[in-house]
């Protein structure tokens, strides 16, 4: 079993990558191999929307010059996929809605291979805009056929610089309880 989480902040060492781990650490807990992508030095070109991948047909996108194809096949080896994303003015950054189209378009146009994947996104807000950004990446998940494994809450926290939000208490523990749901999901999927 194997879980991929992605960060989508642009800043490393924040409080999305630190909410992140915490997961991953669940998940490692709970026997799932782990790995943390972090988008914060990586080039993901937005989607052009140009077709090309229905005629590829080969789980690939028609743009090579950027980092996009190795993150796309982590993805494409997990079992599950986590995506976490701090709110941008009321939306997920551009850094993750670019990785999340082409890797749909993608999906989509080569036999849906998102689908039955586990997974679902996490959100970190200094003071609003998280439940549009939790819906909006909810999509992604559910438009690409994924099974998104609930938790106590909506998998949101809070914190505005470093480290704060490992005071949001309620966060961390819906996060965790997300992950473990992740991995009980894997386990009784795997049987």
């Amino acid at each position: 079993m194997k879980a991929i989480a992605v960060c989508g902040s642009p800043r490393v060492n924040g409080n999305t990558q630190m909410i992140l781990e915490t997961a991953c650490d669940v998940l490692k807990e709970q026997g799932v191999e782990t790995e943390l992508i972090l988008l914060y030095n990586k080039l993901i070109k937005p989607c052009i929307a140009c077709g090309k991948c229905k005629e590829l047909r080969d789980r690939t996108c028609s743009m090579k010059d950027d980092d996009f194809h190795p993150v796309l096949e982590k993805i494409i080896e997990a079992d599950a996929l986590i995506v976490g994303s701090p709110v941008y003015f009321g939306s997920a950054t551009s850094q993750t809605t670019s990785l999340l189209h082409r890797a749909g378009y993608v999906a989509r146009a080569n036999d849906n291979f998102l689908r039955g994947k586990i997974g679902g996104p996490v959100v970190v807000a200094r003071r609003a805009g998280q439940n549009f950004t939790y819906a909006q990446l909810l999509f992604f998940f559910t438009i690409n056929e994924m099974v998104i494994p609930g938790s106590t809450y909506w998998n949101i926290a809070f914190g505005r610089n470093k480290g704060e939000v490992m005071d949001d208490e309620e966060g961390i523990e819906t996060v965790k309880t997300f992950a473990k749901n992740i991995a009980d999901l894997l386990s009784k999927l795997k049987q």
